[in-house]
């Protein structure tokens, strides 16, 4: 017999699949977007099927075909965190903010040798145990790097609408769910091997700073049209 408790923790559970659908309702709402919001835009709806892909393959693989394609799930959560750094990084040259325009680029190229390096030598991206952990670290780095860079160049910059704008709540959601994972990526594995359940509560902290991220997206939506962010100037 299942408890409240319980559907609220496979409710929870599923908040990968139905947290991108908050940031979809608000902008269906609230259509009319800035040009360097369009990279979010894009993230929101490709992040919502694979997303919802994985938590039915999950939960559900039994009433799916018997091919990896169908029985696995590991290598869309991979699959997220590179269109996650993608859009993101995107995201971040799309600002147009006068500063570290070089060096936002040179992290894209980072990020591309990492990946190369890693793929090749360490990890198999269609691993079937576990998600790329390596990758899904450097990707949490190189997004608080971009974070930090946006808001060094807040601070250079002698605006009024210093914490005003869409964008200010896209990347404060995106530095809130990056700080919250960094560690949680770069352990994961280890611990999974150790304690399946220790590993368990881990990625709920995660679907925790996932959530947070979709309600400022969310925010970022609604707040796009009241602001006239200089990131789009």
């Amino acid at each position: 017999m299942y408890n409240v408790s319980t559907y609220l923790k496979y409710f929870f559970d599923w908040s990968e699949a139905w947290a991108p659908l908050i940031p979809i309702f608000v902008l269906l709402k609230h259509r009319k977007q800035p040009d360097f919001m369009r990279p979010v835009i894009v993230y929101i709806l490709l992040a919502f099927p694979i997303n919802l892909l994985g938590d039915y393959i999950g939960d559900f693989k039994h009433h799916l075909p018997e091919t990896y394609w169908f029985q696995k799930n590991v290598y869309l959560y991979n699959i997220h965190s590179l269109v996650r750094f993608v859009c993101f990084a995107y995201f971040f040259i799309g600002l147009k903010q006068p500063y570290y325009t070089k060096l936002k680029k040179v992290i894209g190229f980072i990020y591309l040798a990492a990946l190369f390096i890693d793929l090749t030598w360490y990890e198999d991206f269609f691993d079937k145990s576990s998600i790329g952990a390596h990758l899904f670290t450097v990707e949490a780095f190189l997004l608080l790097v971009y974070c930090l860079l946006y808001y060094l160049s807040k601070l250079k910059n002698d605006s009024d609408e210093l914490m005003s704008g869409a964008d200010i709540y896209v990347v404060t959601g995106l530095s809130i769910f990056v700080v919250i994972n960094f560690f949680v990526f770069l352990f994961y594995d280890a611990i999974l091997v150790e304690d399946w359940e220790v590993a368990d509560k881990m990625w709920s902290v995660h679907n925790i700073g996932y959530l947070i991220l979709c309600l400022l997206i969310a925010k970022a939506f609604a707040s796009a049209k009241k602001f006239n962010t200089v990131a789009s100037q």
